[in-house]
């Protein structure tokens, strides 16, 4: 899907920033605040985490889902922890001591240790088997040795925490300049399926760092395929934005980060 910008457009353009980057409305809707989500066809668990700002583990775990992390179109998610159940006891266990004096305190005391150890972890042993069987085991999750710039061109818009601000930077260039993964790992979600970002490529560096490639023209790279810094991985558009460039996400554990204190200085 191609969002070229022309001379002849006859309605006003969307409002954007001053570079002409994504509209804040398309910004907003890109976003999941529910606690609840269920599945589109094109999506995976690393995209809709993207959207929801978690770090992918999180979500993973929260839905007893393990890796390689599948789901499919229509499936439910849970994006808050399941804590409501322990509170709803706990209330129960206070209002039983209150109205039924010491002897009763004694006997409510008991479950709700266990009830609690459930909801706020587990045992060290059993902590350790949980991630192992959670965590992708594949070899590519090191520490991070370099990151280099994704594409060639002027920065034309940094990084803002700023509630609606770009969580990213924007990257200016022409039609079919290549876009490079910034650091070595496997691509976990290639398409066109979040709103607001047009072609998109989130990379998968280790257990902590992905990076995003938003606005491609075309994706030269498939979903699961290992990337080094520096291969091509697709060729800069205007895909939903109102100008060729390249919009550039690192996310930390699920949070963005300003991509400026990890790439090289000019």
């Amino acid at each position: 899907m191609l969002l070229s910008a022309c001379s002849s457009r006859q309605t006003p353009a969307p409002v954007g920033d001053v570079h002409g980057s994504v509209p804040l409305k398309k910004r907003v809707k890109n976003s999941i605040s529910a606690t609840e989500y269920t599945v589109k066809k094109g999506e995976t668990l690393y995209s809709i985490a993207w959207r929801a700002n978690l770090d992918v583990r999180k979500l993973a775990k929260i839905n007893s889902i393990n890796a390689p992390y599948r789901i499919f179109p229509g499936q439910k998610l849970t994006l808050t922890p399941k804590v409501a159940k322990a509170s709803k006891v706990a209330a129960s266990a206070k209002k039983s001591t209150k109205n039924s004096g010491k002897t009763i305190a004694k006997v409510v005391k008991k479950p709700v240790a266990p009830i609690k150890k459930q909801a706020y972890g587990k045992s060290a042993s059993e902590q350790k088997l949980s991630k192992k069987s959670t965590l992708p085991q594949d070899n590519y999750s090191q520490k991070i040795r370099e990151w280099q710039w994704p594409a060639a061109g002027k920065v034309i818009a940094k990084f803002s925490t700023a509630p609606q601000g770009n969580k990213g930077i924007d990257i200016a260039g022409r039609r079919g300049n290549a876009v490079k993964a910034a650091a070595a790992g496997k691509v976990v979600y290639a398409g066109n399926a979040l709103r607001g970002y047009g072609n998109l490529i989130i990379v998968k560096h280790n257990d902590d760092y992905l990076s995003a490639y938003a606005h491609n023209d075309q994706i030269k790279v498939k979903e699961q395929q290992l990337v080094k810094a520096g291969d091509v991985i697709a060729n800069m558009g205007d895909t939903e934005s109102e100008r060729v460039m390249l919009h550039f996400e690192v996310r930390f554990r699920g949070k963005s980060v300003n991509p400026l204190k990890y790439l090289p200085k000019k």
